[in-house]
């Protein structure tokens, strides 16, 4: 019997979405790519209520054979100079055991057809420089390095902590 893939949008007050999001989220935040610690138990609490709450956020799980394999959150954005929305990938985070198997891709396959159905002018996602498996999956894809010009360069993803 064949393995069959689903994507399914999250309801993020269904409690079968928020214990399935939580637990790949962890599962991605115990990765030494996702920071090697696990989620506080004020995130695991808070999470699924503070994203409901959220009017641009938007998720997606990944079941292989009715199991959550894969997650995909995103929050929509605007683009000013194209004045459109735009959608960012903040979280996606694939089962170590399922990897390869084209979940990634049918999870931002959910969220590229979300995202023109909104009318966006594209998609966005940062991606840690170690972490070659995910960049060959975003080429793939079709990502590529934003850069408005060879003259200007790549842009760079920087952050402070508040």
């Amino acid at each position: 019997m064949q393995n069959k893939l689903q994507v399914r949008q999250v309801d993020y007050r269904n409690a079968e979405d928020q214990v399935a999001l939580v637990g790949l989220l962890d599962m991605y935040a115990r990765d030494p790519m996702g920071g090697g610690d696990p989620l506080s138990e004020h995130v695991k609490a808070t999470l699924c209520h503070d994203l409901a709450e959220h009017p641009g956020a938007v998720s997606w799980i990944a079941y292989l054979d009715q199991q959550p394999v894969g997650l995909l959150n995103a929050f929509r954005g605007y683009s000013t100079f194209k004045a459109r929305p735009l959608m960012n990938v903040h979280d996606i985070a694939v089962d170590p055991a399922c990897r390869g198997q084209g979940v990634g891709q049918s999870l931002l396959d959910a969220l590229e057809t979300y995202a023109k159905d909104l009318g966006c002018c594209k998609l966005t996602l940062e991606v840690l420089s170690g972490n070659q498996p995910a960049q060959g999956s975003y080429q793939k894809f079709g990502f590529e390095q934003y850069a408005l010009s060879a003259a200007t360069g790549q842009a760079l993803f920087m952050q402070k902590w508040l």
